[in-house]
């Protein structure tokens, strides 16, 4: 799969599983993901220190493997999202955004690069291109391109119906650790606040035929908002994948000895 084909797929409103990638580094490792069954895989870069030059080794390996790599970029910035894109990103992550100008932002670098400055803030707000010949070179360019906004707080879900009005969003992402604590009850998924604001935002972005990360660590959590119409499911890491792994492993070894 490639950029192109997973956002097709959401588009006729199918479904696509990935997990975020926290602590790998070496490339040596992605092989491992092509046969267990994700589509993408999201390569943090806000919470895990990644040099420019490992994230484009680490990307050039996952361009190979058939899982497409989408990174999550520290913050909402165009220099960030073109440095990402330029190491081989297929998308971009943007965490923690809370106005339309941030959104406009991100899209902008994301889906019309290299186009820059009021040219591009143009094409984002009214849809006017430079030429037609710019228009379909920069479409070519970028048919791989994915940008996902991360809706993270109480300030963010206010301002959505705004934000979704943005041209170019192809996902909507959740955070739950940070919404939970914008809601003044730190990682409780289980409280009706947490539940009726995150299946506001699925069902708000649904409407405008926009998918939705909910990124939770079980499968039951997962499988829960999967119900509730998260299309584009984010689901574990790969440091919780090799400590359950190894846990399981072990626990069975242990009761065996």
């Amino acid at each position: 799969m490639n950029g192109a084909e997973l956002k097709q797929t959401l588009k006729e409103g199918g479904r696509v599983f990935g997990t975020m990638i926290t602590h790998g580094h070496s490339p040596r490792w992605i092989p491992v993901l092509s046969g267990v069954g994700i589509d993408y895989a999201v390569i943090d870069t806000e919470h895990n220190p990644r040099s420019r030059a490992e994230l484009g080794d680490y990307l050039t390996m996952f361009n190979t493997s058939g899982v497409v790599p989408i990174v999550r970029i520290p913050i909402p910035d165009a220099h960030y999202v073109t440095m990402a894109m330029d190491a081989g990103a297929q998308g971009v992550l943007a965490p923690y955004c809370e106005t339309v100008e941030q959104v406009r932002e991100v899209v902008a670098a994301a889906k019309w690069r290299p186009l820059k400055g009021e040219a591009v803030d143009r094409v984002v707000e009214s849809g006017e291109h430079v030429s037609d010949a710019t228009r379909a070179y920069l479409e070519a360019r970028n048919r791989n391109s994915i940008a996902i906004i991360g809706i993270e707080s109480v300030a963010a879900v206010n301002n959505l119906e705004a934000i979704l009005d943005v041209p170019g969003i192809d996902g909507i992402f959740v955070g739950p650790n940070d919404m939970s604590i914008s809601l003044g009850i730190p990682d409780d998924y289980d409280r009706p606040e947490y539940k009726e604001t995150v299946k506001r935002v699925i069902d708000a972005s649904e409407a405008r035929g926009i998918a939705t990360l909910v990124h939770h660590q079980t499968p039951e959590l997962s499988a829960y908002w999967i119900e509730q119409g998260a299309r584009f499911v984010l689901h574990g890491t790969d440091r919780r994948a090799l400590a359950q792994g190894f846990q399981a492993d072990f626990s069975k070894l242990r009761a065996a000895g």
